[in-house]
């Protein structure tokens, strides 16, 4: 009876502390999140992408690093979520890749690469992005429905969810307009420009405003459209599924 209650007691503490840890991630996410969406909201309104001056480039080079940061810590949650060794450090390395590749060809205070295609260099880098942002949101939506106990930790995982929605559909409303230039209507120049009013646009449509792009290709529009209702779809669900938890109780372990 003494091992019994002595196992119980370790695996409740482990439970405890997986939780704990999650919770932490989620809310790393949020806020880095939160970060992304003020400067690219905000900042990007201030700032020349096509002929910078040192402010802008200093804007510039923070909203980068905040972006990569961001990327990273999405690999840290995704260790939350599997224990595939393959699946973590493939993803590892992607965004490893990534970094790299775009610190060399977008770095405003020196150029490292000459890129001669740069559709095709913006191509590759959100081509290799968007899906590890999908896979994660998979999994964080597998969590959050899963077990029967309401925790802090659900709670930050389902804000983080819902501004990963917006971010995600961010980087699609982006990759189709590197794919077909001026696809939200009008010419926006490629890259962080680009980017920051992609995300504007996801999040027009996620909170049901209306954008300033109303003309944008029929692909754009329909894909707006199943963000709306996707958004709200996920926002009744896990609305009614945190509400109708019990509470989490913590264990303490037993001496």
């Amino acid at each position: 009876m003494y091992f019994a209650n002595m196992n119980f007691s370790f695996f409740s503490t482990t439970i405890n502390h997986n939780d704990k840890e999650k919770s932490k991630d989620y809310r790393n996410v949020v806020i880095i999140q939160i970060i992304i969406i003020v400067m690219g909201l905000v900042l990007s309104t201030f700032t020349d992408f096509d002929n910078p001056e040192p402010k802008d480039k200093l804007i510039i080079t923070i909203f980068s690093g905040f972006g990569a940061v961001y990327a990273f810590l999405l690999w840290d949650l995704l260790k939350d979520f599997t224990k595939s060794r393959v699946l973590v450090r493939l993803v590892l390395i992607i965004l490893i890749f990534i970094t790299i590749l775009g610190l060399l060809g977008e770095f405003p205070y020196y150029k490292f690469l000459e890129i001669s295609n740069r559709r095709a260099y913006l191509l590759l880098i959100h081509g290799l992005l968007f899906p590890i942002e999908v896979t994660i949101i998979g999994f964080a939506i597998k969590d959050l429905f899963s077990g029967n106990k309401f925790s802090m930790g659900k709670l930050w995982g389902a804000a983080c969810v819902y501004l990963m929605i917006g971010i995600s559909f961010g980087s699609l409303y982006d990759l189709i307009n590197i794919i077909r230039y001026s696809a939200l209507g009008v010419e926006i120049s490629l890259g962080l420009a680009s980017y920051a009013e992609s995300i504007y646009y996801s999040f027009n449509i996620l909170g049901g405003l209306d954008t300033a792009y109303p003309n944008p290709i029929k692909l754009v529009r329909n894909i707006g459209v199943i963000e709306a209702v996707w958004a709200n779809l996920y926002a009744i669900l896990i609305i009614g599924k945190l509400l109708g938890l019990p509470a989490l109780k913590e264990t303490k372990p037993e001496s």
